[in-house]
């Protein structure tokens, strides 16, 4: 066979397939992308930025007046020997934290006093934490008393802002 030394340029397709492509690559995006928002979960939060509205003083009130309820039973189970004092100390800490985190939105039930400290908290939370919960909690020996933090846990109840 005789060999020619031409050069021929490769095959273009027409322009009926390009466009075949670009349509059948755009409906695989508009199904993708029908998939997806179809089985979203939807969120419960605002869309698009808007921030998830502040409670009301109503909705405030009511929430302080559930936390020294909860501050109150404690006291009482401590009163009546249901709780140990460490028991109750953590108990308290417990609830302080989990307050500031439903009236605030700070994550404090998972953040260190040092934490929270330089988020720049306020001080009845420090305190609280610093002179009746940690030592009752983690220090050997006995426990502070916990009347005394059962009086800072609704001082920090009634203080935060």
């Amino acid at each position: 066979m005789p060999v020619s030394d031409e050069l021929y340029p490769p095959a273009q397709y027409g322009w009926g397939w390009v466009l075949l492509a670009f349509g059948i690559l755009a409906l695989m995006v508009a199904a993708v992308w029908i998939v997806i928002a179809v089985t979203r979960p939807r969120r419960e939060t605002a869309v698009r930025g808007e921030q998830q509205p502040v409670p009301t003083g109503d909705v405030l009130s009511q929430l302080r007046i559930e936390y020294l309820e909860r501050v109150q039973q404690i006291e009482t189970d401590y009163r009546e020997r249901r709780l140990s004092p460490r028991n109750a100390n953590l108990e308290l800490s417990r609830v302080v934290r989990t307050f500031v985190n439903e009236y605030s939105g700070l994550e404090a039930p998972v953040l260190a006093l040092d934490d929270l400290i330089a988020r720049g908290v306020h001080p009845a939370l420090v305190d609280a934490l610093r002179r009746h919960y940690y030592p009752s909690i983690f220090r050997q020996g006995p426990p502070i008393d916990p009347i005394a933090g059962a009086e800072a846990a609704r001082t920090v109840v009634r203080a935060w802002h």
